[in-house]
């Protein structure tokens, strides 16, 4: 029997001797690179935390005491040994294990996460809560210096060190989040500090400082003075002490004797602590090794070769981003590209290696993010902020306040829009067009396909307002993508196909489905005309206006929460014109949070593929419309 076979919970650690922990970290490893070889997820990150996962739980005694992962996409050995394990096959699947920590399916995730910076601030108001509530139990926060560069994670040691609150942060320091880090932060966390010159001198001033007498003030205070010294020189130490933590570190991340051995002394403490702990993303896979980028999040490989299944097709609408951007860098000096710790994900990887002086990543660091962009803006420069749209969330204040209600041309290029896959609720970006379109001077628009992309962005270039470019994750439709890039008129829509029972309006990603959608209606002898709408806000009301004087029932499509979004944009058209003798049904996603799974899955569950556009077609051509009729 394998030592991982042994293991239902956390406490059948806590029996295992050394030898046995390390074995069964090396299972776990098999463990994942076989099931995310068939789920795709986050490779890298995971096989560089298996050891400090395994010696948090042999030491703390989880439930009872909290463990909070920052991001979260670090938890698959947490997961496999909380009770998971039989379920791990399951990893991202619909209905199946999430990939990140979720409170609804285990009492082990104690905060759900899937965003960077908060571990810290929600471990906190844990540890306070315990204190008020008079109990015992340990509270953890386990962040990766990639987070470190999220304002917020300052916030919360900002706070903690007064309080003086009896909490551990464990600072994962391995060098690299998604893309590399950047700032100066990251360089003193991750090249001074760590280097062993430093590491070898404190070590050996410490040896011989033991040796020197005790007795004198004027000894004590020359030992004091050079330990003070050397936390200044070759340690964060003095960073996080100052802000009332005491630091313990750096020390091996895959040593599990010496983690072990800290963790234990650690847990003895009363105070704010934080452990800095050196691991290497990919630990244990070669090619996670070599390229962590690429085993980041990653889909289905091939473990013996490490290439990628299913990589022939279709350019993503990232890459054509990408492309896009560096093409008309060369012919406008003015483009800058921006983005937030994300810049292969979002395609500026090939533009920053073009024009690096034109390239900011700033970190994970969103709201910097944009009002960097409005600076930029300000001064004559056309800032393209390329940020997913799950993590523009993070930074609303900011484009409303810093971008929107000055007017200032800065292009928001939203990767990740709508409904994501297999990372669920927390990547889904599925609440952009609904929190964007109360933005004053806000021009949102969603290309249906590969072609579209190139001129809706250079129309956005060319706009001397604030504009939000929205498409969808993967692949586009392999359409031609013409040579030439043209300027489209803001709000303008395109009529697709004609039809006179009823009118689909769709946007972005739904264009294509309702298109089927509506080749399927025309053999049951519905016709339906077809429009891809391109813009959200403005809406071309002159088409609305012509399309209801002839067509009295209408479906709105979109691949964002039915509050607030596109459809409601269209009701709220008819409502301030008067044109009440229009039935509109709305197709897209409701007000829940929506689940995990295969995008063509999850697009069926939500009725905004072909077959569900289809249907809520014809309920709408059947239903009769009582309301009284006003007429144009």
């Amino acid at each position: 029997m394998s030592v991982l076979e042994r293991i239902e919970r956390p406490k059948d650690l806590k029996s295992l001797s050394l030898e046995e922990l390390n074995t069964l970290a090396g299972e776990i490893r098999e463990l994942i690179i076989k099931v995310v070889s068939q789920t795709g997820g986050h490779l890298a990150s995971n096989l560089g935390t298996v050891e400090l996962t395994l010696a948090l739980h042999h030491v703390f005694d989880a439930p009872r005491d909290r463990i909070v992962w920052d991001v979260g996409h670090q938890t698959y050995t947490h997961k496999i040994i909380t009770g998971r394990k039989d379920k791990f096959h399951t990893l991202r699947q619909f209905q199946g294990l999430s990939g990140f920590p979720k409170r609804s399916e285990s009492d082990y995730d104690t905060f759900d996460t899937g965003h960077g910076g908060t571990s810290i601030s929600a471990a906190l108001g844990m540890a306070e809560a315990r204190d008020h509530l008079s109990e015992q139990h340990k509270v953890v926060a386990v962040i990766g210096d990639g987070s470190m560069t999220s304002g917020m994670a300052f916030e919360g040691l900002n706070n903690a060190g007064p309080l003086k609150k009896d909490f551990v942060v464990i600072l994962n320091d391995n060098e690299m989040s998604i893309s590399p880090n950047v700032g100066a932060l990251s360089s003193y966390l991750s090249r001074l500090l760590t280097g062993k010159l430093s590491i070898r001198l404190r070590r050996n001033t410490k040896k011989l400082l033991k040796r020197l007498p005790r007795e004198g003030g004027r000894i004590q205070s020359l030992i004091k003075r050079v330990e003070e010294s050397l936390k200044v020189f070759f340690t964060p130490g003095v960073l996080f002490e100052e802000l009332g933590f005491k630091y313990i570190g750096p020390i091996k991340g895959h040593d599990l004797n010496d983690l072990i051995d800290v963790f234990r002394h650690v847990r003895l403490l009363d105070c704010p602590a934080l452990v800095h702990v050196i691991t290497k993303k990919g630990k244990g896979y070669p090619f996670a090794e070599d390229d962590p980028t690429t085993f980041h999040g990653i889909s289905p490989f091939d473990i013996s070769t490490g290439k990628c299944s299913n990589q022939e097709g279709p350019p993503t609408y990232t890459k054509v981003f990408g492309d896009t951007m560096t093409r008309l860098a060369q012919e406008d000096n003015r483009i800058v590209g921006i983005t937030a710790a994300m810049s292969d994900g979002t395609g500026l990887d090939k533009f920053g290696e073009k024009f690096p002086g034109r390239f900011y990543d700033v970190g994970m660091a969103e709201q910097h993010a944009v009002t960097f962009a409005a600076g930029l803006a300000i001064e004559g420069f056309k800032p393209v902020t390329a940020i997913y749209s799950t993590f523009l969330q993070r930074a609303y204040d900011q484009v409303l306040h810093d971008v929107c209600l000055m007017n200032l041309p800065v292009t928001f290029v939203l990767d990740r829009g709508g409904l994501v896959g297999e990372d669920g609720p927390t990547h889904h970006g599925t609440y952009d067009l609904s929190f964007l379109r109360s933005c004053p001077n806000m021009v949102i628009m969603a290309p249906k396909d590969e072609s579209e992309l190139p001129s809706m962005l250079k129309t956005a270039l060319e706009h001397t307002g604030p504009v939000t470019l929205r498409f969808q994750r993967g692949r586009g439709q392999g359409v031609e993508i013409k040579p030439e890039i043209d300027i489209l008129s803001i709000g303008a829509a395109e009529v697709m196909r004609e039809g006179k029972d009823i009118a689909i309006l769709a946007v972005g990603s739904t264009v294509y489905p309702s298109l089927e959608a509506a080749r399927e209606l025309e053999k049951e002898g519905i016709l339906a005309t077809v429009v891809n709408m391109r813009f959200v806000k403005p809406l071309d009301e002159d088409l609305l206006r012509r399309l209801a004087s002839s067509v009295q029932k209408f479906v709105t499509v979109e691949d964002n929460v039915l509050t607030g979004g596109f459809g409601s944009g269209v009701l709220e058209f008819f409502q301030d014109e008067g044109i009440t003798r229009v039935q509109v049904t709305r197709a897209g996603l409701p007000e829940k949070v929506e689940e995990q799974g295969p995008l063509p899955v999850l697009r069926a569950n939500y009725g905004i593929d072909a077959q569900g556009i289809a249907a809520a077609v014809r309920e709408t051509v059947k239903a009769v419309h009582r309301v009284d009729e006003v007429h144009l």
